[in-house]
């Protein structure tokens, strides 16, 4: 994919598997949106194509596909309730239908009071949780959202996750563009991580953490740690410290070194590398910071 001379997007290919969860990953500029829009069509691709079930993407055809775009648009002199149903209408529900599911939505997500509102008298917020409302809506069979929690609150964040969850149970294919690293770890099956239009990173979640990240120990201990051909201290600060293992090294082994030389260990805990730690390595912590 290029605009005018500049390369955005180079050599990419990938596949979502049905009933899977995939996430589109990548720092700020890396290509993630820009991939999205070319395979749905919104941006005219300069090589490349998206299939579906093996055909090239139609929307006249696969109308079983559902985006949720970064930049949200909705009709907000409406209210609430007329643009869901109404949008409930375009996807083939009938208008009764539509309107109770859109009712029903609304109480899940703690905007039934403001079903008579204007959209544009709602917070960025709440016109987000619309947006997905509009977004799920006739139980897609392939939902593509592009920072779908951006913006929200923990306890908001969790509900909307829950939603997107449920969706993910009951068969539908997902991609994800986010930023939001526990979310990656929360639903994804798969994951594509973008560096400058190229795929740095593919394949299942624990793949790419054990390719990138490895092993790791995280414990709160006090006294001084020793130097060991076992691990590399990668922080250590106020009595925490993340141990990156070598790849022969044991992680029980590594305990009982740092018993013996006296160390105090109040907590222990081994396991692979997470995502956040993977994105840094990938990114830096710079590009981390931006997202």
């Amino acid at each position: 994919m290029t605009f005018g001379d500049k390369t955005v997007i180079d050599g990419l290919t990938f596949d979502v598997r049905p009933g899977e969860t995939f996430g589109l990953l990548g720092s700020n500029g890396s290509g993630k949106t820009t991939t999205i829009r070319a395979l749905l069509g919104i941006y005219t691709p300069t090589a490349g194509r998206l299939l579906v079930q093996g055909r090239p993407y139609d929307p006249a055809v696969h109308g079983g596909l559902s985006y949720l775009p970064e930049e949200r648009g909705l009709y907000k002199k409406e209210t609430v309730i007329d643009v869901m149903t109404y949008f409930g209408q375009l996807k083939g529900l009938p208008r009764a239908q539509a309107s109770a599911w859109s009712l029903h939505f609304l109480e899940r997500v703690d905007l039934a009071s403001h079903a008579r509102t204007r959209l544009d008298k709602l917070s960025g917020g709440q016109q987000q949780k619309v947006q997905l409302g509009v977004t799920v809506m006739a139980n897609p069979e392939i939902l593509i959202l592009d920072e779908p929690t951006k913006g929200f609150d923990p306890v908001n964040r969790r509900l909307l996750l829950d939603i997107i969850e449920d969706h993910q149970r009951a068969g539908a294919t997902v991609v994800m563009v986010t930023h939001q690293m526990e979310e990656v770890e929360r639903l994804c099956d798969r994951v594509l991580l973008l560096k400058d239009g190229r795929a740095e990173a593919y394949g299942t979640v624990t793949e790419v953490q054990e390719h990138y990240g490895g092993r790791m120990i995280r414990l709160t201990y006090a006294g001084v740690l020793p130097t060991s051909s076992a691990y590399v201290i990668e922080t250590n600060e106020k009595n925490y410290a993340e141990l990156s293992l070598t790849s022969d090294a044991d992680a029980q082994v590594v305990l009982r070194q740092l018993l013996d030389a006296g160390v105090t260990v109040r907590s222990f805990e081994a396991g692979l590398a997470s995502m956040e730690e993977v994105f840094l390595r990938i990114y830096g912590a710079d590009a981390a910071k931006e997202a």
